[in-house]
C-alpha cells in the first residue's frame, strides 16, 4: 500500500437501524432485497464493462471510468477478485480473464519487482501470480511469484523485534499489512512448489504476527509496530482478513474465529463493515476481508455462525448500486452517486462480496462451494 494506514471510518447507522434499512428502504428505483446468483453475474459484468481493458492477450483494470491504470497493489488485488470469481463460480471466461490480467501485469511491471519499496505490494502480486498458477497451470506465473517472494523475504525479514517483515525498504516498522499477505504467499508457495521451507516461513510469520500484533483476548490485529517498540493498535478489515486467511491455512481455527468475531462485534457494530471512504488507499479493504473470511467459513463449515452476517453485507453492497451502469461503491450505507466517476478500487469490495458469499436464496448453508484448490491444515 502506498500510503500510511488511516482510519477513515465514517459513522454509519447505529444498532439495528441498518437491518431495518435493508428491509424497508428504497432509492433510485431499487428496492432493498437479497441478491441472487444472477445478480452476482450482473455485478461482475458491470464491473468488467466499466473497468476492464484488453489489448491482445494483455489485460488490466483502469484506475477509474475515465481511464488510466490501477496502481500496482490495487491491480494485484483486483486480479485476485477475478480469481475468486472463477474459483467460486467456475466460469471459464474468468479463467481466461485471469491469464490476460497476469500477462498485462507482467507487461506493465516486469518480473522483478525489487524497485517497489513497498514489500506488501510485492507480496500481494506474489499471491495473485501463485493463485493464477493454480487455476491456469502456467509455470511462468509460479516462478514469478517464487522469485519475488524470495526477494522480499531476503530484504524484509530480520530478527529485530523478534522477527517479522518490514512494511517498506526503509525498515522503520513491521506491519500486519505485510506479514499477513507474506504468510499467505509463503503458504501458497509451499503447496505449488512442494517445498516445506515455505511452510516453515509461513509458520514463522504467523507466530510473529500473533505474538506481537494479535490480541488473544479480543481478536484484534494491531496495525504495526515501530522499530522503537511502539505498537499502533488501529485495527482494519484488511489486517483482520489476512490474519484469518493465514490462520485458516495453518489450522489455527480458534485464532481465526477470534479475529472474525472481533471484526463482527467491533468493526461492524451496525452489522455492516466500516466505510473507508472513496478514491483512497483504503477503499478496497473490505474486499480483502471478504475473500479470506468467506474461505475460512467454507473450509471450516461455519456457515451457521457467519453466513447470514456476510449475506447482510453482500445484500447491502448490492442494494446501493446505481441503475445507470450497475456499479456499487464501497459506502454501503449510502446509495452510489449517479454522476460520480467511480474508481475501480472503490467498487471492488461490492464485486468481491457477491462473488464469494452464497446468495440467500441459493443452495442450503452447508452445501459445498468451489474453493481454492490448495490444501490447508486440519
Amino acid at each position: 500500500m502506498n500510503s500510511l494506514h488511516r482510519s477513515l471510518f465514517a459513522p454509519g447507522i447505529a444498532g439495528r437501524a441498518v437491518l431495518v434499512w435493508l428491509v424497508c428502504w428504497s432509492f433510485a428505483g431499487i428496492s432493498a432485497f437479497a441478491f441472487t446468483a444472477n445478480d452476482a453475474n450482473t455485478i461482475f459484468n458491470s464491473y468488467a464493462k466499466a473497468f476492464y481493458s484488453l489489448n491482445g492477450t494483455n489485460g488490466y483494470f483502469k484506475s477509474d471510468q475515465a481511464g488510466g491504470m490501477a496502481d500496482f497493489w490495487e491491480q494485484a488485488e483486483e486480479i485476485e477478485c477475478v480469481i475468486d470469481a472463477y474459483e467460486w463460480k467456475s466460469n471459464a471466461d474468468y479463467k481466461v480473464m485471469t491469464v490476460n490480467l497476469l500477462n498485462g501485469f507482467e507487461a506493465s511491471h516486469g518480473t522483478n519487482w525489487s524497485a517497489n519499496e513497498f514489500n506488501d505490494d510485492c507480496l500481494w502480486a506474489c499471491i495473485a501470480f501463485a493463485r493464477g498458477y493454480v487455476i491456469a497451470g502456467e509455470p511462468r506465473f509460479r516462478d514469478i511469484a517464487r522469485w519475488n517472494f524470495d526477494m522480499v523475504f531476503a530484504r524484509a525479514w530480520d530478527t529485530r523485534l523478534g522477527g517479522g517483515l518490514y512494511w517498506k525498504t526503509d525498515n522503520r516498522s513491521k506491519n500486519a499489512c505485510v506479514n499477513g499477505p507474506g504468510g499467505i504467499a509463503a503458504y501458497l508457495l509451499s503447496q505449488i512448489c512442494k517445498d516445506d521451507n515455505y511452510l516453515t516461513k509461513a509458520g514463522s510469520i504467523f507466530d510473529w504476527e500473533r505474538s506481537v500484533l494479535f490480541n488473544p483476548d479480543t481478536g484484534a490485529v494491531s496495525d504495526g509496530i515501530g522499530i522503537n517498540g511502539r505498537v499502533h493498535s488501529w485495527a482494519s478489515t484488511y489486517n483482520q482478513g489476512t490474519f484469518i486467511g493465514l490462520a485458516n491455512f495453518l489450522g489455527k481455527t480458534n485464532d481465526a474465529m477470534l479475529a472474525a468475531n472481533y471484526t463482527r462485534s467491533q468493526l461492524a457494530r451496525s452489522g455492516i463493515l466500516p466505510q473507508y471512504g472513496i478514491a483512497g488507499n483504503n477503499s478496497g479493504f473490505n474486499a480483502i476481508f471478504f475473500r479470506w473470511m468467506a474461505r475460512f467459513m467454507e473450509d471450516r463449515g461455519l456457515q451457521t455462525t457467519y453466513q447470514s452476517w456476510l449475506q447482510d453485507n453482500a445484500n447491502a453492497a448490492w442494494n446501493v448500486r446505481r441503475t445507470t451502469d450497475g456499479l456499487s461503491w464501497c459506502q454501503w450505507q449510502e446509495p452510489t452517486p449517479a454522476v460520480t466517476n467511480l474508481h475501480s478500487w472503490d467498487c471492488i469490495a461490492s464485486l468481491e462480496a457477491l462473488q464469494v458469499v452464497p446468495p440467500t436464496q441459493a443452495a442450503p448453508a452447508d452445501s459445498t462451494t468451489p474453493a481454492i484448490k490448495i490444501m490447508r491444515n486440519p
